[in-house]
């Protein structure tokens, strides 16, 4: 087969890693991928966005089958575009993928299915969010309603902070349109973790859990970044809270969206928050996080072609989705600067000695001249190692990282210990 993977990041390419694998995979191609999907793929100059172009190419080229990974394609309908050319895909039609596009249509959803989650307020003018913040107090969540790259999500700690994140989104226009609507929530408190769940409209099949790092440096300090490492699986998920979310969040959301006529294909991102009344659900995304989708994948033991067309077709109920035993810790290291601006083009030195213990994901690289490997973006790589427990693993990724170095190169020296009791 001929797939095609819409994407440029470093969950684009643990993907096309994981495709590379398949007997039924015999060309990869990766719109626009990056300098290391690029070793694997096939990579073409098509922006991730452009639903014309990328189902254009994919007819022109005979595509046998696209995996549309990031949020914004599938908010804008690629795969309904694809499916109405004729070339079957991986991922929700955007009738399903507004559970990620839009936060008050996914709070709406499990309101209405009883589905457990923080309590809400939605607002599309300033005055009345202003008002309600005044009156709930501190601290309390703000989030913008449409896809902000990962960044529009405000815990504040003040009525002030509060005020001030809605001004910056409702008047400020800091995110766009996603910010023309603002969703107000109470602070939910304790250990947070994400499962994602392979789904086929009626049928899911969870991955291993995850935990993200989302702050910038290490103790859970600075700006919030799309994330600075993750591990898998987290420490706090056992098997009473899994039965949990399964029994009381993981089936309900999938009836849910086929009982309004939206069912899920692809990829449901479940990020949960463990609160003293039990499991909640944090948000919804309609696709593999990144970069749990690294330290996950790295743990899957059978063929991953094979689970997306079974996701495609409704028949993910007759796969055998295996996982290795044993943890993974995916390392990122990112450009100074990051998340706010940064410089790019620098050379990266200490790959080939990295990879030799563990699987360099390239989130934010281009090749330059005579083969030469560049930073083009925030995140750069994600050091990705696997081990027989979770120590193991993070100890793993960090000597693999040592080997690397690029201009600015800054990573949290802390990624698995503040979530991992036994570190």
């Amino acid at each position: 087969m001929h797939v095609l993977i819409v994407g440029g990041g470093g969950r684009e390419h643990a993907i096309a890693w994981a495709l590379s694998k398949s007997s039924k995979v015999d060309h990869l191609s990766c719109a626009p991928g990056n300098g290391g999907i690029a070793a694997l793929a096939q990579c073409v100059d098509i922006p991730a966005t452009d639903v014309d172009a990328m189902v254009a190419w994919a007819c022109e080229n005979s595509v046998d089958f696209v995996v549309v990974a990031p949020d914004d394609p599938l908010a804008l309908g690629m795969v309904d575009a694809l499916e109405a050319a004729g070339i079957p895909a991986f991922g929700p039609r955007a009738d399903a993928a507004i559970i990620e596009a839009s936060k008050s249509f996914s709070k709406r959803l499990m309101e209405k299915y009883h589905i457990p989650t923080a309590k809400y307020q939605t607002f599309t003018e300033l005055e009345p969010a202003l008002t309600y913040i005044e009156a709930q107090g501190a601290p309390i969540v703000v989030k913008a309603d449409g896809l902000a790259l990962g960044k529009g999500v405000i815990v504040a700690q003040t009525v002030a902070e509060a005020q001030d994140a809605v001004r910056s989104m409702m008047s400020g226009h800091k995110f766009g349109d996603a910010g023309a609507r603002v969703v107000i929530e109470e602070c939910m408190t304790g250990p947070e973790l994400t499962v994602l769940a392979f789904c086929d409209g009626e049928h899911l099949v969870p991955m291993p859990s995850s935990q993200d790092h989302k702050r910038a440096f290490d103790g859970n300090q600075g700006p919030n970044t799309g994330g600075m490492g993750a591990i898998s699986p987290s420490p706090n998920y056992t098997p009473e809270v899994a039965k949990r979310c399964m029994e009381e969040i993981f089936l309900p959301t999938v009836a849910a969206l086929r009982a309004e006529g939206r069912p899920f294909h692809g990829v449901i991102y479940f990020g949960l928050m463990l609160t003293p009344d039990g499991p909640k659900v944090v948000e919804y995304n309609a696709r593999f996080g990144d970069p749990e989708c690294q330290a996950v994948l790295s743990l899957l033991d059978s063929d991953l072609m094979d689970i997306f067309l079974a996701c495609r077709n409704g028949t993910l109920d007759q796969v055998d989705v295996r996982w290795k035993d044993g943890a993974s810790c995916c390392l990122v290291l990112a450009s100074g600067g990051y998340p706010g601006s940064y410089a790019k083009g620098y050379p990266i030195t200490g790959l080939e000695e990295a990879g030799q213990s563990a699987v360099v994901f390239h989130a934010g690289t281009r090749l330059g001249e005579n083969g030469s490997v560049l930073t083009s973006g925030g995140r750069v790589l994600g050091v990705t190692a696997t081990g027989p427990e979770l120590n193991a693993a993070i100890d793993g990724a960090y000597a693999a990282a040592s080997h690397i170095h690029f201009q600015d190169m800054f990573f949290r020296s802390d990624i698995g210990r503040v979530w991992n009791p036994n570190a």
